[in-house]
């Protein structure tokens, strides 16, 4: 395993007040880089100081958006321990997004190893206010000066971190989505599974549309039939339904969240039922009509568990619980928030003390 180059930024920042911190505007003193080549593979890593990046403008990345990313927490317990959430399934999933877009394979073990003396490099950008962490986003891009189209022969790999609060501005209190007809995020046989970034440019142009309306973010539709809820902007989502929590299948258009299958095994243990298939559009809005929908919520790294109040499609509104954050929901996040921040006991071994 290769070893970890270290060099010390001389211009330290302030740390930023927890107040004002929001979601990703502010980054911590350094980074994590290293670079592949053929001949070499993996090479180079090291922990610099957190600055721009100098690309050819004949790049892989911006031509053929050949680009993946994760997303992960570092929390501060109240014992003021720094601990990680299941950081070996968010590099499991990097390569299979990586396997995905014809990027080279990381090596997970050290991928794990390096964040973590990243982390600990980083511990005092880590907040302690309620609700904050330091978010890590590990990223991966091709390289090559090339303007043909190939598969990847040379690459970067960075993490940067930001300090962060709420993702929303809500917060925990219910979001408005308004379900998506025109635009559709990806279809089967895409890259829907992996997480690249052209899924997310993709989803701007709706999102938008929504924002302009009122609406916190959309809720996709399958590409190919138009008629099978998929995701909630960007996170997984759940609906309980007569009892039942269903939440939809993993049919290679959806990503294979963290939060996600965190949030199934905590609802099997609570004794409430999970069903992962196709759910329609029509099943959801009859679910709402008839009052059997009784709760709504997103989950993922950045917001964890996101409730939802209302729910629009093709202009008519149903509100879910009254708009009001539900028993089960509140349930999941304090559990879920509770394990993660080290308030409550990890009987699962999720998460990985820094």
């Amino acid at each position: 395993m290769q070893s970890i180059r270290i060099e010390k930024t001389t211009m330290p920042k302030s740390k930023p007040d927890a107040a004002v911190l929001g979601f990703g505007k502010y980054f911590t003193d350094h980074m994590f880089m290293m670079e592949y080549t053929p001949d070499k593979g993996w090479h180079d890593a090291r922990i610099v100081p957190y600055g721009n990046l100098s690309l050819s403008p004949a790049s892989t990345v911006f031509h053929y958006g050949a680009e993946i990313f994760e997303g992960l927490k570092a929390y501060r317990t109240p014992k003021g321990e720094i601990q990680l959430f299941r950081p070996a399934e968010n590099f499991k999933r990097m390569n299979n997004s990586a396997e995905r877009i014809r990027l080279p394979q990381l090596d997970e073990a050290f991928a794990l190893s390096a964040l973590v003396r990243f982390v600990d490099m980083e511990r005092d950008w880590v907040p302690d206010a309620e609700g904050t962490s330091l978010y890590l986003r590990p990223f991966l891009f091709g390289n090559d000066e090339s303007l043909g189209v190939h598969s990847i022969r040379n690459a970067v790999y960075v993490v940067i971190a930001s300090p962060v609060g709420s993702y929303y501005p809500e917060g925990i209190n219910p979001v408005k989505i308004m379900i998506e007809t025109a635009d559709v995020r990806a279809v089967r046989g895409g890259t829907g599974y992996a997480k690249c970034g052209g899924n997310y440019a993709a989803s701007n142009r709706a999102g938008e549309i929504a924002e302009k309306k009122g609406f916190s973010q959309v809720l996709w539709l399958d590409g190919v039939e138009r008629k099978y809820v998929e995701e909630v902007g960007a996170m997984n989502v759940m609906f309980k339904i007569a009892g039942v929590v269903v939440t939809p299948a993993l049919t290679g258009s959806i990503l294979p969240g963290v939060t996600r299958s965190s949030c199934i095994r905590l609802l099997q243990d609570m004794g409430i039922p999970v069903e992962e298939r196709l759910l329609s559009v029509d099943e959801l809005m009859d679910a709402a009509e008839s009052g059997k929908l009784e709760e709504a919520w997103g989950c993922g790294t950045a917001a964890v568990v996101s409730p939802i109040g209302q729910l629009s499609y093709a202009g008519v509104d149903h509100i879910v619980n009254g708009g009001r954050i539900g028993e089960t929901t509140q349930k999941l996040y304090d559990t879920l928030t509770g394990i993660q921040w080290g308030r409550l006991p990890d009987p699962y071994g999720w998460t990985m003390k820094v």
